[in-house]
């Protein structure tokens, strides 16, 4: 991602330093200061030298998950996403796909204490689910909590936008509702079926990528037809997250602050226990300039509640003590860690590709560019029979070899 910031000339939008807490129902479990050394003491106070142990285990997962990079650069590509992480990570990688971040963080001496009050909540925030998901996917939902997080200026929106026309690509706007397979022996084709306003339509295509989730409901599903074996569904299901952008006043009296003048928090985040949102976030635009403030406590601003489900009235009525208005939008954001087996494959047919099959190993945007490069890498190699750069054993030697 930082690479088409780059190439499209787009720059990070500007940080507004903000503090964080982590709420537990009655109180914050802990509390973020101005001061870093002090923010150290007080995580050393209450957890041992657990966030040490988190962040070698996170730091170590992430520098494995980089080799990607440098296997993409050489032009290397993978059928299948357990092909992709034992390439990175070997046994340990794929294992990794099927334990709870919970169980590894204790094997490596985390303590539930720390993973019931900081861990869960980062992953509350990230992904809307427990430490009783996969590891593999709550490591890289974990590395987006150590601070290196960033946006684009004008929203991230424009990365897509840009790159769209960068590739003067013929775009139809239509929906997808089949795909066929034709072609005679050894040299398939595949007829797209769409539907438009002008009405229904098709193509015929050499390679075929699927960048949709193909795990929703049918109602936003197409069919694959001629294929034998038939292409089966992907089994597992979503996670539903409600955003609500809400423009008023905080009631801080519900996280025990009586005089809203006196709260501090830009963002909250809630532990495991019962409650009807998952983190609240004061938020700024997505534009900032230098003069650009965030609002005093008791003034009106513009808050983000992410929740499992829309926020009744009386729930509003909770956080805020009056608000002008909400907006809301519910989607299917992440898998549901832990609700298939194991991750789906790349390749669905001979050039027929699935790039979401990644993000039921872990979802963000840089996984899905990674995803995607690995798609059209495996297209390409598959296009020109170079089967030598498709799932190859033992990368890291074979790389050191090429340079």
């Amino acid at each position: 991602m930082q690479d088409f910031v780059k190439l499209l000339g787009l720059r990070h939008r500007r940080e507004v330093a903000g503090r964080s807490a982590i709420f537990g129902g009655e109180h914050f479990v802990l509390e973020e200061t101005d001061w870093y050394l002090l923010n150290l003491f007080r995580l050393w106070w209450h957890y041992g030298i657990s966030f040490l142990r988190l962040q070698m285990w996170v730091e170590e997962v992430m520098e494995k998950f980089m080799r990607i990079y440098k296997y993409q650069a050489h032009g290397y590509a993978f059928s299948g996403v357990e092909e992709l992480l034992h390439s990175l990570g070997e046994a340990a990688f794929i294992n990794m796909t099927r334990r709870s971040v919970a169980e590894a963080l204790l094997q490596v001496g985390v303590t539930q204490h720390f993973i019931d009050d900081v861990v869960s909540a980062v992953l509350r925030a990230g992904h809307g689910q427990s430490a009783a998901m996969p590891a593999f996917a709550g490591a890289m939902s974990l590395a987006g909590a150590q601070g290196s997080l960033w946006s684009v200026e004008g929203g991230n929106k424009l990365v897509c936008s840009g790159l769209l026309k960068l590739t003067k690509a013929n775009v139809i706007h239509a929906a997808v509702t089949s795909v066929t397979l034709h072609g005679s022996e050894g040299k398939a084709l595949y007829r797209v079926g769409y539907e438009s306003e002008a009405g229904s339509g098709s193509d015929l295509y050499d390679i075929v990528v699927i960048a949709a989730p193909l795990a929703l409901d049918n109602s936003s599903r197409f069919t694959f037809e001629g294929f034998s074996p038939p292409i089966a569904d992907v089994q597992g299901a979503f996670q539903t997250t409600v955003v609500s952008l809400v423009h008023g006043y905080l009631n801080s009296s519900y996280f025990d602050f009586p005089d809203p003048k006196l709260f501090p928090f830009a963002s909250v985040l809630t532990t495991d226990f019962p409650t009807f949102f998952h983190t609240l976030d004061n938020i700024c635009p997505v534009n900032v300039s230098a003069s650009f403030r965030r609002k005093q406590p008791q003034e009106a601003a513009v808050w983000r509640v992410q929740s499992p489900r829309p926020l009744f009235r009386t729930q509003l009525k909770t956080l805020f003590r009056s608000y002008y208005s909400v907006q809301t939008a519910e989607w299917q954001a992440h898998p549901l860690y832990g609700s298939r087996p194991s991750p789906p494959r790349f390749a669905l047919h001979d050039q027929l590709f699935y790039l979401s099959a990644l993000e039921w190993a872990a979802s963000s945007v840089e996984v899905t560019a990674v995803a995607a490069k690995n798609v059209a890498l495996l297209a390409y190699n598959r296009w020109y029979q170079d089967l030598d750069k498709i799932d190859q054993k033992d990368l890291m030697h074979k790389v050191k070899t090429e340079l």
